[in-house]
């Protein structure tokens, strides 16, 4: 099992990177890792039981994702992801710019047959601490109903095989939970999973009750998926932000934060993107696992255990054999 890992991918790379590989050779000490970094930073990179592998170029947040993909050949994304192809790493994870990563993916590792379009699927906190995968929030604005479909067999896969969700239930994200409502694109999406996922779809699910933990894997297009991901994360910023405003607020409530301190951290932990990995891009000959952008090492070290319980269970292999 040999994960490759893009050394500056993220707001606190190379050193949440690097602490985050180090926790998880402590913990899975045969686990080869190799390191993607600038080859003139490899002494500061360099890690004990660890493969470096240097490059020239790395992509930035700023840079436009298609041309920078083919322009910077050498760069950490570009070459985590040829690796892959190659079969010198079994999976890459990069906490890098977004949209080249999907690009990266989508031009050199290539799609599984029977899949159109590539997804990608973070989990969503939620109050019962489990979490729901959500899947497209971006890899593509548009889509068709059969494109559900095949996110609803693959996000169902994965769910099951990765996140240990038995049997995990499938909603489709919609504005009403009748059958009718939404669009001609869900309509006909509800009919398709429906028919390819009778025992598991529990149909539609409105965006208000997706912190109940409703299903354990959401379906929607890109663009919506995208919409309620910023949003999400703007709310829980909002919230907690306040909430620390108001806690600090005088004598009175910094005395009540101290006695909630332990159920309010409890709280946290279970909203925290953090404890959940990174989001895959689903439908690729390989894993490929984007880490948030401001993951720290505890981050880091779970996209990496995310990832190893990937390929433990072989789930490329799963996916093809069902959607082929």
């Amino acid at each position: 099992m040999r994960i490759a890992i893009d050394a500056h991918g993220g707001d606190h790379a190379p050193d949440a990177v690097v602490e985050g590989i180090r926790q998880a050779k402590e913990k899975w000490p045969d686990l080869k890792i190799i390191l993607i970094g600038l080859k003139d930073m490899e002494d500061q990179l360099a890690l004990d039981g660890v493969e470096f592998r240097p490059v020239t170029e790395k992509i930035e947040p700023e840079d436009k994702p298609t041309q920078a993909v083919r322009r910077k050949k050498d760069s950490s994304i570009v070459v985590g992801c040829q690796m892959v192809r190659k079969k010198e790493a079994d999976a890459f994870i990069s906490g890098g710019n977004t949209g080249a990563l999907m690009a990266a993916g989508f031009f050199h590792v290539g799609r599984l047959k029977g899949v159109d379009r590539p997804a990608l699927a973070p989990v969503f906190p939620t109050l019962n601490g489990k979490g729901i995968l959500v899947l497209d929030v971006g890899a593509n604005p548009e889509a068709k109903p059969e494109h559900l479909r095949q996110y609803a067999t693959m996000g169902s896969i994965y769910a099951e095989k990765v996140l240990g969700f038995e049997s995990p239930r499938v909603g489709l994200l919609n504005i009403g939970t009748e059958e009718g409502k939404g669009t001609e694109l869900t309509r006909e999406a509800y009919a398709l999973i429906e028919k390819d996922l009778a025992a598991r779809f529990v149909g539609n699910v409105e965006a208000r009750d997706i912190l109940e933990g409703p299903c354990e894997v959401l379906v929607c297009d890109g663009f919506t998926g995208n919409v309620l991901l910023k949003n999400t994360e703007g709310v829980a910023k909002a919230v907690f932000g306040r909430l620390k405003q108001e806690l600090t607020a005088n004598w009175m409530t910094k005395s009540m934060a101290a006695l909630l301190k332990p159920r309010l951290k409890k709280f946290a932990q279970a909203m925290d993107y953090k404890e959940h990995g990174g989001a895959p891009l689903l439908g690729l000959k390989g894993p490929v696992i984007k880490a948030h952008g401001s993951s720290d090492a505890r981050a880091f070290y779970n996209a990496i255990r995310q990832t190893r319980r990937f390929l433990q269970h072989d789930v490329i292999s799963r996916m093809e054999e069902e959607l082929s």
